[in-house]
């Protein structure tokens, strides 16, 4: 393995320990929501990875928080900009969309430790990952309808993972995931303790320690193509879609609700 350094991040933390990379998002004010700068500096984080010939990839969250979704700031701000040719909201959308695959298609093998909120954005990730931890205390969700949006570069790896039937009941109920639920719809492969995550941990790393990186590689690669199809199209369509919901009023109802911790104007439950 090269010596390569480090990039520069402001949104996540990098440790580079031999062919390990541990790579934790970091933004704790906002439980660690996934905004424009999150997703530039884990692009960079990856160049890294396939310039360092890094074995090991791990993904976690900053203070017991994997990732609580999309930033809604950055939405915001995107709805406010003209569209002219292709809508900017669409952009931004397909953006973590492309990071979405660039970590499916990694070379190394990726973990992701989900611990507490692990939504939107932090659910796709859990679904690309070789290997994920549903460390006890963890809550996976798709909140994005409760918003007025669809989960659109997320719903496909979430088909991919659970199976049409659980993908669709998750999509439409915005359903809550404890992490024994997680695991036993194989959403994470294995469910832990809070105390036992270190032994878990160092159990998986030591694991694909003894695999040779580039028979590693080739085989991803190799069970990727089994049944699968080029997301490309697919995912271009549902950022352009996502964006006509983000420009609508219900989504800004949406935004501006959650923005003021108040409910949705659509949100059924009962006070009380």
């Amino acid at each position: 393995m090269s010596a390569v350094a480090l990039p520069d991040t402001k949104t996540l933390l990098l440790r580079a320990h031999g062919p390990v990379l541990h790579v934790t998002l970091h933004r704790p004010d906002k439980r660690n929501a996934m905004s424009l700068a999150m997703v530039d500096e884990l692009e960079a984080a990856l160049d890294h990875v396939e310039a360092a010939g890094t074995r090991i990839v791990v993904f976690r969250g900053s203070n017991g928080n994997f990732c609580s979704g999309g930033d809604i700031s950055d939405m915001a701000a995107a709805s406010a900009q003209p569209v002219s040719g292709v809508d900017p909201i669409a952009t931004m959308n397909r953006r973590f969309g492309d990071l979405l695959q660039r970590v499916d298609a990694c070379p190394a093998a990726v973990i992701a430790v989900c611990e507490g909120a692990v939504m939107g954005g932090g659910f796709g990730l859990a679904c690309v990952a070789d290997v994920t931890l549903a460390v006890e205390g963890a809550r996976f969700r798709l909140p994005e309808t409760s918003l007025g949006l669809p989960p659109a570069q997320i719903a496909p790896y979430v088909v991919q993972r659970l199976g049409y039937a659980q993908g669709r009941r998750l999509a439409v109920t915005g359903q809550t995931l404890d992490a024994a639920e997680a695991h036993r719809l194989h959403l994470a492969h294995e469910h832990v303790a809070p105390d036992g995550l270190d032994a878990a941990l160092d159990a998986i790393i030591t694991a694909i320690g003894r695999c040779e990186p580039g028979a590693l590689s080739a085989t991803k690669a190799l069970v990727r193509r089994v049944g699968a199809s080029d997301l490309s199209g697919v995912l271009d369509d549902a950022a352009a879609e996502f964006a006509g919901f983000a420009r609508s009023d219900t989504a800004r109802a949406g935004f501006a609700a959650f923005l003021q911790r108040k409910r949705a104007p659509w949100d059924l439950r009962e006070d009380g």
